[in-house]
């Protein structure tokens, strides 16, 4: 076989697999899979308080950013910034999950694991606050000055 082919088959390999076949539960039509997804955020607000705390920030940030009637494009960039913590903070919770489910016992990479996806959260909320104070700031300040 050639390189190419061979490259060709590990490309299409995972394509033509069917989760179906290893999943515990497939969803069965995509109103059970909005479900889902609703399940997990109210886990995410129930269990985890590091969500409550952005829930909170996230809309004193959209009320200022309304109150301060920024352009449509720099709401979006708020928005689309929140979002981007969110993820990371739902997917942070789903890594430690699986981390504690794979790994009862204290093992130094499932401290990594942990640790790092910990780390793309904090790199997010650091990434947004510095875009929120570069989108806001200079608004808020002359709003406050008059």
């Amino acid at each position: 076989m050639t390189r190419l082919k061979r490259w060709l088959l590990s490309l299409t390999s995972t394509m033509k697999i069917d989760p179906s076949e290893y999943s515990y539960r497939v969803s069965e039509n995509r109103a059970a899979s909005f479900g889902y997804a609703l399940a997990g955020w109210l886990y995410m607000l129930r269990r985890q308080k590091n969500t409550r705390i952005q829930s909170i920030a996230s809309i004193l940030v959209i009320a200022i950013a309304l109150w301060l009637q920024i352009s449509a494009l720099e709401l979006a960039l708020i928005v689309l910034t929140i979002t981007i913590v969110w993820m990371a903070e739902f997917l942070n919770a789903a890594v430690e999950a699986v981390i504690d489910l794979s790994s009862p016992e204290f093992h130094p990479m499932a401290k990594v694991g942990k640790d790092v996806a910990s780390a793309a959260v904090l790199l997010g909320v650091i990434a947004s606050i510095i875009i929120g104070l570069l989108i806001l700031g200079p608004p808020l300040v002359a709003k406050l000055s008059t």
